[in-house]
């Protein structure tokens, strides 16, 4: 079992933004590239209202470092 919560997609985008990541740039309203000092940019596809479950939740942590206390 999973010790992430479901959080909206606006929620851990602003985690990720409190975390060190920064907008790289934008393409449109739901695709934006993040870029961070020490991992690699990542690609933010997320509308803000849309529930994102535990599981993608851990793949995004795999990623960008995001931790379940960030949220």
């Amino acid at each position: 079992m999973s010790n992430w919560p479901a959080a909206k997609a606006k929620r851990v985008f602003q985690a990720l933004l409190r975390v060190g990541w920064s907008v790289k740039r934008g393409h449109g309203t739901s695709h934006v590239t993040l870029q961070h000092a020490v991992y690699p940019d990542y690609v933010w596809a997320f509308h803000d209202n849309v529930e994102i479950g535990p599981k993608m939740l851990a793949r995004i942590a795999k990623h960008t470092g995001l931790s379940p206390r960030d949220l």
